[in-house]
């Protein structure tokens, strides 16, 4: 995995980092090795028009996983919809021969996908680290979960 690096803007530091997985519809397993090398190449040019960097990509025959950095001010959701829909029209247009025996319509990835965020430290790590926040003039106290 790559080092920590954050970004920054005239108002904020960042480091956001997503892991979505597409799946293709009806769980056909239509990706090939070729088609997924494709798939990176045009995931990869999709998000860089977003201002996004793709750091990592995989699949299997019926799914992808990209590792997508990304900026503060973006709506994942408007980008999801972009990355399915320019991926799926770009797929089919060049392996359209390919894809004729899994899909008489124009389908490509199913409409579900899962996204989550991915960072370098666990979710308990940054608990503790925000509840040991404060300082020796002030010390937060201590606030306990409910039962």
């Amino acid at each position: 995995m790559e080092n920590q690096v954050n970004k920054s803007s005239s108002h904020a530091v960042y480091s956001l980092k997503l892991h979505i997985v597409f799946v293709t519809k009806y769980r056909r397993k239509t990706l090939t090795p070729e088609l997924l090398d494709y798939l990176r190449e045009a995931f990869a040019e999709i998000l860089e028009g977003w201002r996004c960097t793709l750091l990592e990509f995989g699949g299997e025959a019926d799914h992808v996983h990209l590792l997508v950095e990304i900026h503060p001010a973006l709506n994942i959701s408007t980008l999801i919809n972009n990355l399915k829909t320019a991926s799926a029209r770009r797929a089919r247009n060049r392996f359209s021969e390919h894809l004729k025996p899994f899909y008489w319509k124009p389908y490509f990835w199913h409409r579900a996908y899962y996204v989550g965020s991915v960072g370098g430290a666990t979710l308990e790590t940054v608990r503790r680290y925000v509840e040991s926040q404060g300082t020796k003039e002030k010390p937060r106290k201590s606030v306990k979960p409910p039962a």
